[in-house]
């Protein structure tokens, strides 16, 4: 039987040890092509980056677990980067792309900013099935090129059962993308949840004091979650409050069910 051709990419760049972690938790269930950032690229959502370098494609060698597999790092963003491997570096499309596993969690609507679901709707834009996965960090994690040691060991474990299961069944009907997010301490007898993706933002910006608009400067971020605001079915309720694997499933559809009449104004059905 032929094996299915899974794409693994991600947002944290081809060194990261969570896409390391990917490829070793689905390594015999399928031939795997490992294209990804060349650098850390993570809250680019699915930006299509712009530069001298974008487009140059490196054949690195990676060590994983004592084997040599070849992985592919493309200057560019995530979505760039799964592009090229559909595009270039493929020679038939993928049956499956795995985005990540991220440094850090991609909840509600702050999963607009993400590189690794950008990713995986990158994918998706091609007709290929996505699964995104996220392990939650703290948020000084997030945006380093210092990758923290850390256990992989449930995050890799829920990635090779959601894939074996979609491998064998498909994905549910109308469903584009699987977001898992880890909580911390999860292991393998932490609950999964299906959840939905929740309205609140699940990591805000901080206002800053008063500066010098003259010179750069980056906003902070925090998470600062109102148990009684959020959603209980929701995804950020699931890993904030209740400590559980979350998986949302998601669609590329973003239209909202109404109607406009011949004025120009807007009404629910």
């Amino acid at each position: 039987m032929k094996k299915p051709l899974i794409l693994i990419t991600n947002d944290d760049g081809v060194y990261s040890p969570g896409l390391w972690a990917v490829i070793d938790a689905v390594k015999d269930l399928g031939d795997l092509l490992i294209a990804a950032p060349i650098s850390q690229m993570t809250s680019m959502g699915r930006s299509f980056t712009k530069g001298p370098d974008v487009g140059i494609i490196e054949k690195v060698i990676l060590h994983i677990d004592g084997v040599d597999v070849i992985a592919f790092g493309v200057h560019g963003s995530p979505a760039l980067a799964v592009s090229h491997g559909v595009l270039e570096i493929c020679d038939k499309k993928p049956d499956l792309c795995i985005s990540g596993i991220n440094y850090g969690e991609n909840l509600g609507l702050s999963i607009t900013c993400s590189g690794t679901v950008g990713a995986a709707f990158e994918a998706d834009s091609y007709g290929i099935p996505s699964i995104a996965v996220s392990r939650q960090v703290d948020l000084s994690m997030q945006h380093s090129n210092e990758f923290a040691d850390l256990d992989w060991t449930a995050c890799k474990f829920i990635t090779r059962k959601i894939v074996k299961e979609v491998l064998r069944s498909g994905f549910p009907s109308k469903v584009s993308i699987l977001n898992i997010n880890v909580p911390d301490k999860a292991t393998e007898h932490t609950e999964v949840r299906y959840t939905k993706q929740s309205r609140h933002n699940y990591s805000a910006f901080i206002k800053p004091q008063p500066r010098d608009f003259s010179k750069a400067y980056t906003l902070k971020s925090r998470i600062d979650l109102n148990r009684e605001d959020i959603e209980s079915d929701s995804d950020i309720y699931a890993i904030a409050f209740d400590k559980v694997i979350s998986i949302t499933p998601l669609t590329w559809d973003l239209s909202m069910n109404v109607e406009i009449n011949l004025k120009g104004s807007l009404y629910e059905k």
